[in-house]
């Protein structure tokens, strides 16, 4: 892979890598570098890949290492891929790695804490970051301190590349070219399939919640301070559902998806109106949770996690005792094996709007479609393959990305690359259904 170009690097200037994986010794970060050394000896990209791992230990740096190569079935990984030393905690550290490399995949959260400092040293000196956070206080707050400065170094700050939010990001614009006419509205539904173990996720995504949820009031402030300009509503407006409802499609139980989704889908939609005078498409998201039952213990749990969110002694105790005020959703060891090989998700898209020909300002939406995103594991399966393949979207397909650096939701990015063929083949699957698969 040629060095250089428009993201990151500097026009021309020859860095010793293409990528480093920064936290690849955390509980996520190991199965990004898994990713990584797959796609390098794929034998798919268009030359070498080089890139590095950096954290804190040489020693953990080097057993990730090796244990991505023994699952690749693979005696070591070749003397291309670099080992940094680099401290979250220290500026100097950082700004040396982002200066050896034309991509940053940041792998340590939670953002709203860790997650600054990164974004700095990359776009101070001169290289692109990705993460995989899916907390919209620092997406959004990055946007509002270095959108511009991003944009005179002609680098690329891409947000929520995980499953939040590639999926229902790219799952929109998929369904939007899929529909023959103008898409103007889409509501999603998650359903997530777990083995007899069930499964679980790893604390670190449940502490960005609970921070995230205990921070609400300095998300409208920070959104009031952006000045967002409003998205235009085409065609019938997108109602509403309420916060748990019985979903006809699926004949199950459904509430309001607490993710980044909406929020992302929102950013790219308003970039690509705003910037490409596109048709905004309205966007719903939701989670289908079961039958009675899951209903009551959920609304059990919801109503204990946002009294104690409210309180700095009840965000302790939320954060210290994860397992137990998730009913065992959330571990402080995170999955196991069998857990992840057992799970799978399915992200299904309904989507409405009016055929070709038609104003969509006059009367009510005449066509609709339905599309799917199948994968395995969301949060460290899903994940690190949409980390990877939005990482080399940004490094191969560097002509169809946005003419001007900056910091980019991944629709706002991606939306002309070829990042959905690249997700498909590695198993997270954009499919046209004519009817929900439960």
């Amino acid at each position: 892979m040629a060095a250089g170009g428009s993201s990151g690097g500097g026009a021309g200037e020859q860095r010793p890598y293409e990528l480093v994986v920064f936290g690849a010794t955390g509980f996520t970060g190991q199965f990004v570098v898994e990713e990584v050394a797959r796609a390098a000896s794929s034998g798919e990209l268009r030359g070498a890949l080089r890139w590095a791992v950096a954290g804190r230990s040489r020693t953990k740096l080097q057993e990730v290492l090796e244990q991505a190569a023994e699952r690749l079935g693979k005696a070591a990984l070749g003397p291309e891929v670099g080992v940094l030393l680099c401290d979250v905690g220290d500026p100097g550290s950082l700004a040396a790695m982002a200066r050896q490399t034309r991509l940053v995949l940041n792998c340590v959260g939670p953002y709203r804490f860790f997650g600054e400092p990164v974004v700095k040293a990359c776009v101070e000196n001169g290289a692109s970051c990705i993460d995989i956070s899916g907390e919209p206080q620092f997406l959004e707050g990055m946007y509002l301190k270095y959108n511009e400065k991003a944009a005179e170094k002609g680098v690329y700050v891409i947000g929520s590349c995980g499953f939040d939010s590639i999926p229902a990001d790219m799952g929109v614009l998929y369904t939007r070219d899929k529909l023959k006419g103008t898409l103007t509205a889409v509501e999603s539904f998650l359903n997530v399939k777990s083995g007899p173990e069930g499964a679980c996720i790893h604390d670190g995504t449940w502490k960005s919640a609970v921070y995230g949820l205990a921070d609400q009031d300095n998300l409208k402030k920070l959104r009031k301070k952006i000045g967002y300009a409003p998205v235009p509503v085409v065609g019938a407006k997108l109602k509403r559902r309420g916060f748990v409802f019985y979903s006809q499609e699926f004949k199950q139980y459904a509430i309001p998806f607490m993710g980044s989704d909406v929020s992302v889908v929102k950013r790219s939609q308003r970039y690509l109106h705003t910037q490409l005078q596109e048709t905004p498409v309205q966007y719903g998201a939701y989670v289908n949770i079961g039958g009675l039952g899951s209903v009551v213990k959920l609304m059990i749990a919801g109503i204990l996690f946002l009294l104690l969110v409210k309180f700095s002694f009840g965000r302790k105790l939320l954060t210290k005792y994860p397992e137990f005020f998730s009913a065992g959703r959330f571990t402080k060891k995170g999955p196991t094996q069998k857990q992840m090989d057992e799970t799978s998700f399915t992200m299904t898209f309904f989507g409405e709007g009016y055929s070709e020909g038609q104003n969509p300002e006059n009367g009510k939406p005449n066509v609709k479609i339905c599309t799917q995103v199948k994968g395995p594991e969301p949060g460290y399966v899903a994940t690190p393959i949409a980390m990877v393949q939005a990482a080399l979207a940004l490094l191969e397909d560097t002509t169809y990305l946005p003419k001007q650096g900056g910091v980019y939701s991944p629709g706002a990015a991606f939306s002309k690359t070829n990042l959905i063929d690249r997700l498909n083949s590695r198993g997270v699957e954009f499919s046209v259904i004519s009817q929900p698969e439960a």
